[in-house]
């Protein structure tokens, strides 16, 4: 049982672990953050497949933590899909560096790489592999020089933007 217990945390810390070359910004005011995020571009992930006009919602928790709301509309079986989460710091409260659970224990890391630090209205944010990015706003279009700028980050640090999704955040 011992070693269950430690292939266990083991296998739990992996998935809070940060991609090599990623640094996540510093400075962070996680009451700027908080409220809607619509996402403009993802990597392609199973739990996202097929969705469209996604978002994220973000609002304090009693416990310190952070409350996630993602949505997403399923157009194929004409309904929303949503999930709600927990997120909580993984170094210090000012470090854009969170871990985030959707099911039970399981977390993930949720790193901001990039941020409008100015106004908060665009973020860069990746998991714990260089399978997981996203381009984020706070409203549903991105300006085409901030998207290519976010871009181009991106694909510096090593992630495969030629796999980019963008999201139509129209109703169709």
């Amino acid at each position: 049982m011992k070693s269950m217990t430690a292939v266990m945390t083991f296998l739990f810390a992996g998935c809070v672990g940060m991609p090599e070359n990623i640094k996540p910004v510093d400075n962070f005011k996680v009451e700027r953050y908080l409220g809607t995020w619509y996402e403009i571009a993802r990597l392609d992930h199973s739990f996202e497949r097929g969705l469209t006009r996604t978002t994220a919602q973000y609002s304090l928790r009693d416990d310190g933590g952070v409350r996630v709301i993602n949505r997403g509309y399923a157009s194929e079986a004409n309904k929303w899909k949503e999930a709600e989460g927990k997120a909580f710091f993984v170094e210090a409260p000012n470090v854009g560096y969170l871990k985030v659970s959707f099911f039970g224990p399981f977390y993930a890391s949720y790193i901001i790489v990039d941020l409008d630090r100015d106004e908060y209205q665009y973020s860069l944010v990746c998991g714990p592999d260089k399978s997981y990015l996203w381009i984020l706003s706070r409203t549903p279009e991105l300006g085409e020089a901030t998207k290519r700028m976010l871009v181009e980050k991106a694909s510096a640090l090593g992630f495969d933007t030629t796999q980019l999704l963008y999201v139509n955040q129209k109703e169709k």
